[in-house]
């Protein structure tokens, strides 16, 4: 914004007064950048667009979960692409939707690309293939958009705790793979001059490339997660192709070289398949393989699909692992299934708009 504002010979603070505008009132027009003066807006009228997109639909859940479509922008991404973004509300009621009830806490699930390059046999998202990765502006507006009509779909939030309170990167595509604009967009999130939120309310998944798994590290200090998912090599290469070139024991040295006992969180994803990664062998291979980090892991239920062949693990599988994981010094816990009705539960994205 610096840079531009000097190019335009706008005094240096029409940057902070244009970030505010954007970040911070979420104006969707130029011409309402009242402080500015008509002649800057007319100016930054010819050079830029804010480029806000509305979702061009949205799918809910029984479960109050929401699954929203979003056309790309992006020129490489080209024309009638689509990502979607799921917001999940959390109640303190047991049941999801009560009469006027406000969550007490907002999750929203980014996409940052159009299909993904990782190809994990396991998730509907990457058997599409790969169609181009969003701009920072692409993920921001999943952010302004969803806010707009959380938590109900037609009514404009108001109160901060229809907000969303935290942001997860792990809808469709590889973070590690758009790094840059997902750096960026971070930045945006928690600078001083954008929205002002904490690193901890961000959290960036990956399944391991471990040179943007470096940089994120060192120039971010949101929670990172790690998918997982077996920890035995053979068998984690034959449904994660990542495993030949980025192996799981190099991901996790890179991790023992980071202190994770501050406010950063390490997290790991392990997603339950039925006889390939849920028995006790795993369970035990798994503690051997974590021993040390400070860490937690978060099981996932396998939401089974047409696309994909694998089964889910049987409930008393799931709490013995759990159990086991527990009982040796690892917090681990089991992620509700939300949206599961409306294919927005994890791995089940894959913009079939497309």
């Amino acid at each position: 914004m610096q840079n531009i504002c000097a190019a335009e010979g706008f005094p240096r603070f029409t940057a902070r007064q244009i970030c505010d505008w954007l970040y911070k009132k979420r104006v969707d027009s130029i011409d309402r950048m009242t402080n500015l003066s008509l002649a800057q807006r007319a100016r930054l009228d010819e050079i830029a667009y804010i480029g806000r997109q509305t979702p061009v639909n949205c799918a809910v859940s029984k479960d109050g979960t929401k699954k929203y479509l979003f056309p790309v922008l992006t020129s490489e991404a080209g024309d009638q692409r689509f990502v979607e973004t799921v917001f999940i509300p959390e109640y303190e009621s047991s049941a999801h939707r009560t009469p006027n009830a406000d969550p007490v806490r907002a999750t929203l699930c980014v996409s940052c690309q159009v299909g993904c390059k990782m190809g994990c046999r396991f998730c509907v998202t990457g058997q599409q293939g790969f169609h181009g990765s969003l701009s920072s502006g692409d993920i921001l507006n999943q952010l302004f958009e969803v806010e707009k009509y959380a938590p109900d779909t037609h009514a404009i939030a108001q109160s901060s705790n229809q907000a969303i309170t935290n942001i997860v990167f792990m809808g469709m595509g590889e973070p590690m793979d758009n790094l840059d604009a997902v750096l960026d967009a971070c930045s945006v999130l928690t600078s001083d001059w954008g929205l002002a939120w904490s690193p901890k309310r961000i959290t960036v998944s990956t399944v391991g490339i471990i040179p943007g798994l470096k940089r994120f590290l060192d120039e971010s200090q949101c929670h990172l997660a790690v998918s997982l998912h077996n920890p035995v090599a053979t068998e984690r290469q034959q449904i994660m192709p990542v495993q030949k070139a980025y192996p799981l024991s190099e991901v996790l040295a890179l991790l023992r070289q980071y202190d994770w006992s501050g406010q950063r969180r390490l997290s790991f994803e392990y997603t339950m398949f039925r006889g390939l990664n849920d028995d006790a062998d795993h369970a035990r291979k798994l503690v051997e393989a974590l021993r040390g980090l400070d860490c937690r892991v978060n099981l996932i239920r396998f939401h089974e699909s047409a696309e994909t062949p694998f089964k889910t693990s049987m409930p008393t599988a799931i709490a013995a692992f759990q159990s086991y994981l527990n009982s040796h010094g690892i917090v681990c816990t089991l992620r509700a299934s939300r949206g599961q009705d409306i294919d927005a539960a994890c791995g089940l994205l894959a913009g079939k708009r497309q």
